[in-house]
């Protein structure tokens, strides 16, 4: 049987907790390229998708980058 996994997404505020910064800083990440694009769940509510940000970060945490941007 094939199992099917759920994806999960994160809010702009729990991204700023996350690296310690405001709200407005992650969007300006996005738009930067430096966060993946956010995606729109439905009219007023976009969300990242957590298995994007973990792996954005471990490509960074591996090229030796410990900083959020």
């Amino acid at each position: 049987m094939e199992r099917i996994m759920a994806v999960k997404y994160t809010s702009d505020l729990q991204l700023a907790e996350r690296y310690g910064v405001h709200r407005a800083t992650i969007w300006r990440w996005s738009r930067d390229g430096v966060l993946p694009a956010p995606v729109t769940i439905s009219p007023g509510c976009t969300r990242w998708r957590v298995d994007e940000i973990e792996k954005r970060d471990a490509e960074r945490d591996a090229a030796g980058n410990l900083t959020a941007a």
